[in-house]
């Protein structure tokens, strides 16, 4: 019979309550725990961010950089740490980044920052749902009062609403400050909605989340409107910076890219990028971000020109990169770290997170992008083969 796993009603992340859970483990499923049982911090700093605590999964880190960023928040050269586990990866990035500071820098802006809990409200008919939608433009401001009720940081910006049968579904559009906001949105909207309630004799109910902020996914929604922060980076390799670094001229990573976006196209992905979720989860996993969040912030759109002067012009657009300096688990021992290698812990740095993430993955598509071509006179392909000799860890 299944045995119920070892808790503590009185302190449950004490290390004498871990130990007695890493025997049960080792017991239940005859797993020798050597590693995972060994960790640096002290249990007690993960309340709020794990339940049933034994161990850690500990993750390579590595270091890239210096990455050069020419932005509004992120300015001057960082070392970026990434946690990953597949070799040849920041060797990639290292190489996009040396690009990247023969060429000045990437520019980085931020153009827009919200974060969103979608309510969906239902009712008898279309009618009363239509006229529902009347009554939350004119009570928005009441709605507004009742949400910042329940946080001094998260200001609740606007009610989109869109009407489907007897149903209303709406996105509140909030800005957090420098947490990425899921858990305060949730509170805030929650307030709100439960005295919208009371003022609307005719709803039936509401769902406090109806998908439609398609938390953690992809989608045409977040696309256009945003969630999190909409960052562009945008970056101008010489010519002959690309010829001697990347061995690949600016018209031939030209075509390359309007072959990627017309797959893009054909397959409906989410983006015509080579890989930006590999330099994003990396960072996520190093900085103590929420990992799940990539399944948006990944969403993005690439262009790329040839110039006048036969250079290579290239820039990338996320509508809902999502991040965090402050809360959830940036402020856990190793993540914090990280975050302080860039200057990016505490509050007020989230903008400049977001632009040292997007200019990241610049690097990575650069080289990644260049990595594809097929020599014609060797028939050797740098992406084969940096992986047969960095990334088989048989």
């Amino acid at each position: 019979m299944s045995k119920k796993i070892p808790r503590s009603a009185g302190d449950d992340y004490s290390r004498e309550i871990v130990e007695t859970r890493q025997q049960f483990i080792e017991e239940q499923t005859q797993a020798t725990l050597n590693h995972t049982r060994q960790f640096s911090f002290k249990p007690e700093t993960m309340a709020g961010n794990i339940e049933n605590l034994f161990g850690v999964a500990q993750v390579p880190v590595g270091i890239a950089g210096p990455l050069l960023v020419d932005g509004e928040y992120a300015q001057g050269e960082f070392y970026v740490p990434m946690a990953t586990v597949e070799g040849t990866m920041l060797a990639s990035y290292n190489r996009g980044m040396k690009v990247i500071r023969e060429s000045g820098g990437v520019k980085t802006t931020v153009t827009r920052t919200a974060m969103q809990r979608a309510p969906v409200f239902v009712f008898k008919d279309a009618r009363q749902a239509r006229d529902f939608e009347c009554w939350l433009v004119d009570n928005f401001d009441a709605i507004k009062a009742k949400a910042e009720t329940s946080t001094s940081v998260g200001k609740l910006n606007e009610i989109e609403h869109y009407h489907a049968h007897n149903f209303v579904f709406t996105r509140f559009d909030y800005s957090t400050g420098d947490a990425a906001g899921q858990n305060m949105t949730s509170k805030a909207t929650f307030i709100a909605c439960e005295w919208i309630r009371e003022q609307n004799m005719h709803m039936s109910h509401y769902l406090l989340s109806g998908n439609f902020d398609t938390e953690k996914k992809t989608s045409s929604v977040n696309m256009l409107k945003g969630r999190g922060r909409r960052v562009t980076a945008e970056v101008t390799i010489p010519r002959d910076v690309m010829l001697e670094n990347l061995r690949i001229s600016p018209q031939q990573m030209h075509y390359g890219q309007g072959v990627s976006t017309l797959s893009a196209f054909i397959t409906s992905s989410s983006n015509n990028a080579a890989h930006p979720a590999n330099g994003l989860a990396a960072l996520y996993l190093a900085t103590g971000q929420d990992i799940a969040n990539i399944g948006e912030s990944n969403q993005c759109s690439t262009y790329n020109k040839v110039t006048r002067e036969g250079d290579y012009y290239f820039s990338i657009t996320f509508p809902s990169l999502i991040v965090a300096t402050y809360g959830g688990g940036t402020a856990l021992a190793t993540q914090r770290e990280c975050l302080e290698i860039m200057d990016c812990f505490g509050q007020g740095k989230a903008d400049k997170l977001a632009e040292i993430a997007a200019a990241l993955t610049v690097a990575g598509e650069l080289s990644l992008g260049a990595a594809s071509r097929i020599d014609h006179d060797t028939r050797t392909n740098e992406w084969v083969d940096a992986h047969e000799k960095l990334g088989r860890n048989r």
